[in-house]
């Protein structure tokens, strides 16, 4: 597209029946695609430096021995708590590493509460858009219903209110398929996710970003670990 955007003269038209005017136009029609070029190219170019930048944020992070030691003590948290049988404790203790780890990341988080009688175990803000927070440890995948049930809590919150929802052992493929049609409310992560961001293999902010951007652009509300690193 860039060697079109390049052409200034158009000699072979000009020799046709009213060249002229022919030539004209395909000048019009070039300069409107350079624009358009250039507004794609300024898009791209800007990407690559919030991208770039995103890095260095994340580098920094890591490298702030506060950062890497919370996210060890989180580590070793989460991995005692998967031999334990008591299934409401580690359900709490799951809100609790993460809510640390929305404040760890600066994502303005709330407590787990009720309203209108609805439990909502979790809320943090990201990049101006709030959501809302669910985390599942159990045996079975979550299915269909748990998120039709979340589905319905983020319906009957502002328009622009999204969810994430962390199910430790994952989802059942008929429950993201369901939910990754229409209007998609929610993206979705498993335990591979979290202990991705607890071993500092990859920053909270960036997960989010690419599975936010992976649903907007694929319609796919499930973005696996291994398809981003």
């Amino acid at each position: 597209m860039s060697e079109v955007t390049k052409i200034t003269d158009y000699p072979h038209l000009e020799r046709l029946d009213d060249g002229k005017e022919k030539a004209r136009k395909a000048k019009e029609s070039v300069l409107a695609l350079s624009k358009l070029y250039k507004i794609h190219d300024d898009i791209v170019q800007e990407q690559k430096e919030i991208e770039a930048r995103r890095q260095v944020a994340f580098e920094m992070r890591m490298k702030n021995k506060g950062v890497s030691d919370k996210l060890e003590e989180l580590n070793k948290v989460f991995y005692g708590l998967i031999s334990s049988d008591d299934l409401r404790a580690r359900g709490y203790q799951l809100e609790k590493i993460m809510k640390e780890l929305f404040v760890l990341f600066d994502l303005d988080p709330k407590a787990s509460f009720k309203i209108q009688g609805e439990q909502i175990d979790g809320a943090f803000t990201f990049e101006n858009t709030d959501y809302l927070f669910e985390g599942k440890w159990q045996k079975e995948l979550v299915g269909i219903q748990e998120l039709d049930a979340f589905s319905g809590k983020l319906s009957r919150k502002l328009d622009n209110t999204l969810g994430l929802f962390l199910a430790v052992n994952g989802f059942s493929e008929d429950a993201v398929k369901a939910h990754s049609t229409g209007r998609r409310l929610m993206i979705l992560m498993d335990g591979s996710d979290l202990m991705a961001v607890l071993e500092a293999r990859i920053d909270l902010i960036q997960l989010l970003l690419r599975k936010r951007r992976h649903a907007a652009q694929t319609g796919n509300i499930y973005l696996r670990l291994h398809e981003i690193l």
